[in-house]
């Protein structure tokens, strides 16, 4: 079982070299495994977004104190302590505590290392934060300025899906923006940059091209992947919006094009 269920569509083939292209079956897992690993990079993007919750300027240590009280009041349902400049937030064991529509368990800790008008810097680390589909352990260097509309992200993560204990790691080096930052998390994020990692299928390279995506969705809806699999082959990913429920994916590898639906259930992925 997966956390998302995606059904081929279409499949057209031409003449090529087959080696440097995937089949169907190889394309099918590259989308699985990209769409594992941007879940567990989404899972961090809730406890990135409300961190940067302090006034900009601010003593590491009363900066801290700002972001534990702003976190305690959106958070009720969580532990949220404060040490120096250090936030720790247990987000709870089993029903977990949501923020903007996401529910989260495990535990969130941040540092904040540098706040002035020039630079921020926040260090993160995560233990078994989990969005109930994915459990993500790891940590990450985030940096912004005052005059910057986005964050620049560096992250070592380590995931685990609950659905059939598949893991991974990777290391990541990305862009986010809000895309409507009067809405917040809910009004979606962008993301630009590169990520690696690797599963029990190998070494995995993805290039982020203008991805747009909804934290509650399992796949992007917009925007373009490159991604290199452990055979050195490659595939382009590109996303639409079909629906509230389905998001539409165009790969092509070399000569080849697939069309995939992602839809938001839990549910097998079937070859047409």
């Amino acid at each position: 079982m997966r956390s998302f269920a995606l059904i081929a569509l279409s499949l057209v083939a031409l003449p090529a070299c087959q080696e440097q292209e995937l089949t169907r079956a190889e394309a099918s897992t590259a989308i699985s495994e990209a769409a594992l690993e941007g879940e567990a990079g989404s899972v961090i993007s809730t406890s990135v977004e409300i961190s940067t919750n302090f006034t900009i300027g601010k003593a590491l240590k009363d900066a801290a104190t700002e972001l534990r009280g702003f976190v305690a009041a959106q958070l009720p349902c969580a532990q949220v302590t404060v040490a120096d400049n250090t936030v720790t937030t247990v987000w709870g064991q089993t029903a977990g505590c949501s923020y903007k529509g996401v529910t989260l368990t495990g535990t969130s800790k941040v540092t904040i290392a540098r706040n002035d008008d020039g630079s921020v810097q926040v260090d993160h680390a995560w233990t078994d934060l989990s969005n109930g589909r994915v459990k993500v352990s790891g940590t990450a260097n985030v940096t912004w300025s005052r005059a910057e509309s986005s964050r620049h992200v560096v992250h070592d993560l380590t995931w685990t899906r609950l659905s059939d204990g598949k893991t991974g790691r990777g290391t990541g080096d990305r862009t986010q923006r809000l895309l409507d930052p009067t809405k917040g998390l809910s009004g979606g994020i962008g993301i630009d940059g590169n990520r690696t990692w690797t599963s029990n299928r190998g070494k995995w390279n993805l290039a982020i091209t203008g991805i747009e995506l909804q934290l509650t969705d399992p796949v992007p809806y917009d925007g373009k992947y490159t991604l290199t699999n452990p055979d050195g082959k490659i595939l382009t990913i590109e996303f639409t919006r079909r629906s509230d429920t389905e998001i539409v994916v165009e790969a092509s590898s070399g000569s080849k094009r697939f069309t995939f639906v992602v839809r938001k259930a839990t549910a097998t992925i079937d070859d047409a």
